[in-house]
Protein backbone atom coordinates (compact mmCIF):
# COMPACT_ATOMS: atom_id res chain seq x y z
CA UNK A 1 0.00 0.00 0.00
CA UNK A 2 1.07 3.28 -0.93
CA UNK A 3 1.60 5.89 1.83
CA UNK A 4 -0.58 8.86 0.44
CA UNK A 5 0.72 11.45 2.36
CA UNK A 6 4.87 10.62 1.49
CA UNK A 7 4.51 7.66 -1.34
CA UNK A 8 6.39 5.18 1.24
CA UNK A 9 5.16 1.52 0.06
CA UNK A 10 5.80 0.23 3.92
CA UNK A 11 3.10 0.64 6.73
CA UNK A 12 1.33 -1.40 9.33
CA UNK A 13 -1.96 -2.39 10.07
CA UNK A 14 -2.80 -0.74 13.21
CA UNK A 15 -6.97 -1.72 13.01
CA UNK A 16 -9.15 -3.89 11.04
CA UNK A 17 -12.86 -4.24 11.31
CA UNK A 18 -15.59 -5.55 8.93
CA UNK A 19 -18.05 -3.15 7.56
CA UNK A 20 -21.55 -3.38 6.65
CA UNK A 21 -22.96 -7.07 6.33
CA UNK A 22 -18.96 -8.49 5.93
CA UNK A 23 -19.37 -6.26 2.31
CA UNK A 24 -15.90 -4.93 3.06
CA UNK A 25 -12.52 -4.73 5.19
CA UNK A 26 -11.79 -1.27 6.88
CA UNK A 27 -8.29 -0.90 7.88
CA UNK A 28 -6.21 2.06 10.19
CA UNK A 29 -2.41 1.64 8.53
CA UNK A 30 0.38 3.99 9.54
CA UNK A 31 3.41 4.86 7.55
CA UNK A 32 6.04 3.30 8.51
CA UNK A 33 8.15 6.47 6.86
CA UNK A 34 6.10 9.38 8.39
CA UNK A 35 4.20 7.93 10.48
CA UNK A 36 0.87 9.28 9.82
CA UNK A 37 -2.10 7.44 9.74
CA UNK A 38 -4.81 6.65 6.69
CA UNK A 39 -7.75 4.25 6.41
CA UNK A 40 -7.98 1.57 3.56
CA UNK A 41 -11.20 -0.40 2.09
CA UNK A 42 -10.91 -4.03 1.10
CA UNK A 43 -13.46 -5.26 -1.33
CA UNK A 44 -14.20 -8.40 -2.59
CA UNK A 45 -13.14 -8.50 -6.30
CA UNK A 46 -16.39 -8.41 -8.18
CA UNK A 47 -17.01 -9.99 -11.78
CA UNK A 48 -19.33 -8.27 -12.84
CA UNK A 49 -20.73 -7.82 -16.30
CA UNK A 50 -19.73 -5.05 -18.96
CA UNK A 51 -22.33 -2.38 -19.95
CA UNK A 52 -23.19 -2.29 -23.78
CA UNK A 53 -23.71 1.13 -25.03
CA UNK A 54 -26.39 2.88 -27.26
CA UNK A 55 -23.58 2.86 -30.18
CA UNK A 56 -21.81 -0.13 -29.00
CA UNK A 57 -19.06 0.69 -27.08
CA UNK A 58 -18.87 -1.98 -24.03
CA UNK A 59 -17.23 -0.84 -20.53
CA UNK A 60 -17.01 -2.66 -16.95
CA UNK A 61 -19.46 -2.11 -14.81
CA UNK A 62 -19.14 1.22 -12.79
CA UNK A 63 -20.49 1.70 -8.99
CA UNK A 64 -19.49 5.40 -8.81
CA UNK A 65 -21.06 6.29 -12.26
CA UNK A 66 -24.06 4.31 -11.50
CA UNK A 67 -24.46 6.27 -7.57
CA UNK A 68 -23.70 9.27 -8.80
CA UNK A 69 -26.12 9.50 -11.74
CA UNK A 70 -28.93 8.25 -9.08
CA UNK A 71 -27.81 11.07 -6.35
CA UNK A 72 -27.87 13.47 -9.37
CA UNK A 73 -31.49 12.77 -10.12
CA UNK A 74 -32.53 12.83 -6.06
CA UNK A 75 -30.67 16.35 -5.68
CA UNK A 76 -32.63 18.58 -3.89
CA UNK A 77 -35.21 15.88 -2.52
CA UNK A 78 -35.94 14.21 0.60
CA UNK A 79 -33.88 10.93 -0.22
CA UNK A 80 -31.00 9.82 1.90
CA UNK A 81 -28.37 8.53 0.89
CA UNK A 82 -28.17 5.50 2.32
CA UNK A 83 -31.49 5.07 0.50
CA UNK A 84 -28.89 5.20 -2.64
CA UNK A 85 -26.34 2.94 -1.63
CA UNK A 86 -29.72 0.29 -0.60
CA UNK A 87 -31.11 0.79 -4.27
CA UNK A 88 -27.01 0.58 -5.82
CA UNK A 89 -26.28 -2.82 -3.66
CA UNK A 90 -29.61 -3.83 -4.86
CA UNK A 91 -28.63 -3.57 -8.92
CA UNK A 92 -25.23 -5.18 -7.82
CA UNK A 93 -26.74 -7.76 -5.97
CA UNK A 94 -28.90 -8.51 -9.44
CA UNK A 95 -26.42 -8.13 -11.61
CA UNK A 96 -24.14 -10.66 -9.66
CA UNK A 97 -27.15 -13.38 -10.40
CA UNK A 98 -27.02 -12.72 -13.97
CA UNK A 99 -25.43 -15.92 -16.18
CA UNK A 100 -24.86 -13.46 -19.04
CA UNK A 101 -21.24 -11.33 -19.12
CA UNK A 102 -23.25 -8.01 -20.54
CA UNK A 103 -25.93 -5.81 -19.39
CA UNK A 104 -27.36 -3.00 -22.00
CA UNK A 105 -27.16 0.03 -20.72
CA UNK A 106 -30.85 0.42 -21.97
CA UNK A 107 -31.81 -2.60 -19.38
CA UNK A 108 -29.55 -0.74 -16.95
CA UNK A 109 -31.70 2.55 -17.10
CA UNK A 110 -35.00 0.46 -16.79
CA UNK A 111 -33.84 -1.68 -13.72
CA UNK A 112 -33.06 1.84 -11.73
CA UNK A 113 -36.26 3.67 -13.11
CA UNK A 114 -37.91 0.92 -11.64
CA UNK A 115 -36.20 1.14 -7.98
CA UNK A 116 -36.40 5.36 -8.92
CA UNK A 117 -40.21 4.68 -8.98
CA UNK A 118 -40.56 2.95 -5.84
CA UNK A 119 -37.84 5.54 -4.11
CA UNK A 120 -39.27 8.92 -5.74
CA UNK A 121 -41.35 10.05 -8.41
CA UNK A 122 -39.47 13.08 -8.76
CA UNK A 123 -35.90 11.47 -9.13
CA UNK A 124 -37.75 8.82 -11.03
CA UNK A 125 -38.93 11.52 -13.70
CA UNK A 126 -35.40 13.43 -14.05
CA UNK A 127 -33.35 10.29 -14.24
CA UNK A 128 -36.34 9.28 -17.09
CA UNK A 129 -36.08 12.42 -19.09
CA UNK A 130 -32.25 11.87 -19.19
CA UNK A 131 -32.42 7.95 -19.75
CA UNK A 132 -35.13 8.23 -22.52
CA UNK A 133 -33.97 11.02 -24.09
CA UNK A 134 -36.78 13.44 -24.29
CA UNK A 135 -36.79 15.88 -26.76
CA UNK A 136 -39.88 18.14 -26.08
CA UNK A 137 -42.32 18.67 -22.86
CA UNK A 138 -44.95 16.06 -24.76
CA UNK A 139 -42.59 13.53 -23.68
CA UNK A 140 -42.12 14.54 -20.35
CA UNK A 141 -45.92 15.52 -19.68
CA UNK A 142 -46.59 12.06 -21.24
CA UNK A 143 -44.14 10.36 -18.73
CA UNK A 144 -45.82 12.22 -15.37
CA UNK A 145 -49.21 11.09 -16.51
CA UNK A 146 -48.56 7.73 -16.82
CA UNK A 147 -47.13 7.82 -13.06
CA UNK A 148 -50.30 9.45 -11.78
CA UNK A 149 -52.41 6.79 -13.51
CA UNK A 150 -50.47 3.89 -11.65
CA UNK A 151 -50.81 6.40 -8.55
CA UNK A 152 -54.86 5.96 -9.01
CA UNK A 153 -54.57 2.73 -9.90
CA UNK A 154 -52.87 1.85 -6.49
CA UNK A 155 -55.47 4.13 -4.86
CA UNK A 156 -58.19 2.43 -6.19
CA UNK A 157 -60.41 0.71 -3.79
CA UNK A 158 -59.86 -3.30 -3.85
CA UNK A 159 -63.39 -5.49 -4.49
CA UNK A 160 -64.99 -6.17 -1.68
CA UNK A 161 -65.45 -10.33 -1.60
CA UNK A 162 -68.94 -11.67 -0.54
CA UNK A 163 -69.50 -13.39 2.60
CA UNK A 164 -69.59 -16.70 2.60
CA UNK A 165 -73.34 -17.90 2.62
CA UNK A 166 -74.32 -19.58 5.58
Amino acid sequence: MKCPFCGHTEDRVVDSRVGREGEFIRRRRECLKCHRRYTTYEYIEDVLPHVVKRDGRREPFDRQKLRGSILKSCEKRSVGVQAVDDVVADIEARLHERAEKEITSLEMGEIVMEHLQKLDQVAYVRFASVYRQFKDISQFMDEVKGLIKDGDKSKAPKPVKPAPKK
